[in-house]
């Protein structure tokens, strides 16, 4: 059974060693974390934590009007289980709360689930940034969700 918690500072270890090991590259290290954790409350993250590990996380930041998706991620033996939606549903939640009227994110072009799930969400496609994520040169799609009111 998976249960959301707040992040907490012991589950900095955990996160590096997943971040290796679902983003490689673009992983966050210890110091981004403890950078993330001192931005509270302005900085929002929840765990999803599955018996004595961790299967996900993800992260808001509250910057007013606006939100952003900071990070959503689920450990390789619990996707496809809808834990991602979860997750994400938890954000969407967390800035509707914060009096956020847009949610805004980035995500790789080449994560294709990713963008179903968001797509799937409410999320459109603004822009694309080119060549953002290095290495490997991957164009990033920005994305907003609206959170507020009828029109767009």
């Amino acid at each position: 059974m998976t249960q959301l918690r707040p992040l907490r500072w012991q589950d900095v270890p955990e996160l590096v060693t997943l971040e290796q090991q679902l983003f490689a590259h673009d992983a966050w290290g210890e110091p981004t974390w403890w950078a993330e954790l001192a931005q509270r409350p302005r900085r929002s993250y929840v765990v999803a934590q599955s018996g004595d590990s961790l299967a996900g996380y993800a992260g808001l930041d509250r910057g007013g009007d606006v939100a952003d998706v900071m990070t959503i991620a689920v450990a390789p033996a619990h996707q496809g289980t809808g834990l991602g939606r979860v997750l994400l549903d938890r954000l969407v939640a967390d800035a509707r709360e914060s009096g956020a009227e847009h949610l805004m994110l980035e995500v790789r072009a080449d994560n294709e689930a990713a963008q179903r799930l968001y797509a799937r969400s409410g999320f459109e496609l603004l822009t694309v940034r080119r060549k953002y994520y290095q290495p490997g040169d991957v164009d990033a799609h920005v994305m907003r969700l609206h959170l507020k009111g009828d029109t767009p």
